[in-house]
């Protein structure tokens, strides 16, 4: 073989080389326009196919009054007996529900969730019989607004609002090391809706 001969096959392998290159970066630029347009495709139908939420809501404001009562030392006859002392936390909330479904939607549950440590400790909102009459028996500082019943129907479209009272039992030295504060809205045949307030808790004094 001369050597003008060997020259030129190995221009031809390194032209072969090249275009074997250039080949795979077609490839590879290809390959990552089809993983983008795959990608963009995905998040459209993701986005497209969401439905709104049924209700929205918000906590609109929060109010704490630690309660302390005991006992009289005295049963329903007169007789003498052991003195209790009990501490709690009332925990009033003014809240507002928007019913975004074609559908009536009906409060089945209303709880108040405090983490407390590594745990949560829920209670259940009073009904609005009750919520009267703890502000008139304990004379009460918070703010008395209309009672949202936990029992409540919101029509289409419709926004309800009131204030809801839960209670936990635990001194307010407890309730001072909470980690947070929510609130879970339980709807008949419906996902429940947790809401956590927009501003910071008041703090009302010691009753």
């Amino acid at each position: 073989m001369s050597l003008l001969h060997q020259q030129s096959d190995e221009l031809d392998d390194a032209a072969r080389g090249e275009d074997y290159t250039k080949g795979s970066t077609h490839l590879a630029w290809a390959a990552a326009v089809a993983t983008v347009l795959v990608t963009i495709g995905i998040a459209i139908y993701v986005l497209t196919g969401q439905k709104p939420p049924v209700v929205t809501g918000e906590v609109v404001q929060v109010w704490a009054e630690p309660l302390h009562t005991q006992t009289s030392g005295l049963d329903a006859n007169g007789a003498e007996m052991a003195v209790n002392q009990v501490e709690q936390v009332l925990v009033f909330a003014q809240v507002k529900l928007h019913n975004q479904s074609k559908e009536p939607l009906t409060l089945h549950q209303i709880m108040a969730n405090a983490k407390i440590g590594d745990g949560i400790i829920s209670s259940y909102a009073a009904i609005p019989a009750d919520y009267d009459r703890i502000f008139e028996a304990y004379k009460l500082t918070s703010p008395h607004g209309p009672a949202l019943s936990s029992q409540a129907t919101i029509d289409p479209g419709q926004t309800s609002e009131g204030e809801v009272l839960s209670a936990f039992h635990m001194s307010k030295q407890d309730w001072d090391k909470r980690k947070g504060l929510d609130f879970t809205f339980v709807f008949n045949y419906q996902p429940p809706l947790k809401l956590a307030p927009q501003s910071a808790v008041i703090d009302q004094p010691e009753q």
